[in-house]
C-alpha cells in the first residue's frame, strides 16, 4: 500500500473507525457509504471499542510477499462488541491456547515490512484480552 492511500486510510487502521446508519443503527467495518441492509445513504462515522471475541483463527506458516519477517503468525476473524464481524492478524499468542470466544482486543502493530516505497505499514491486531491483576 502505498504512503498516500495508507494516510487517508488512518481512522480506519489506527482508530477502528467504521460507520453506523442513522435510519436502522446498523454498525459497519469498514466504512460504508451506503447501508446494505436499508440502503439509506448518510451514514456517519463510528469508533469502535476495539474488543471482542474470537470467532475463527488460523496459523499462517507460508506468508506471502512482504509479510515474510512476520510468519509464522496468526490470523483470526473477530466478532466486535458492537456487532461486526472482521478478519484481522492476531498478536501476543505465543505460548497462549487460541479457543473460539476467546475475548480479544485491538492493538496498533506493524502489519507490513518496508516495500519499494520506503515505508514500514502499521495498523490494528487483536490479541487475548489482557486482564488487570488483583490491587
Amino acid at each position: 500500500m502505498e504512503l498516500p492511500r495508507h494516510h487517508r486510510m488512518r481512522r480506519t487502521l489506527y482508530r477502528l473507525e467504521g460507520s453506523t446508519c442513522p435510519a436502522c443503527s446498523g454498525r459497519f467495518f469498514p466504512p460504508r457509504q451506503v447501508c446494505p441492509a436499508c440502503r439509506k445513504d448518510g451514514l456517519r462515522p463510528f469508533a469502535f471499542s476495539g474488543r471482542g471475541t474470537l470467532y475463527s483463527f488460523t496459523r499462517v506458516v507460508q506468508a506471502p510477499r512482504g509479510f515474510g519477517s512476520l510468519a509464522p503468525y496468526s490470523v483470526g476473524m473477530v466478532r466486535l462488541d458492537e456487532g461486526p464481524l472482521i478478519t484481522a492478524p492476531l498478536t501476543d499468542v505465543d505460548g497462549v491456547d487460541l479457543a473460539i470466544g476467546t475475548p480479544v482486543e485491538m492493538v496498533t502493530r506493524k502489519v507490513k515490512d518496508a516495500t519499494d516505497h520506503g515505508h514500514i505499514a502499521y495498523g490494528y491486531k487483536f490479541r487475548p484480552l489482557v486482564r488487570p491483576g488483583p490491587a
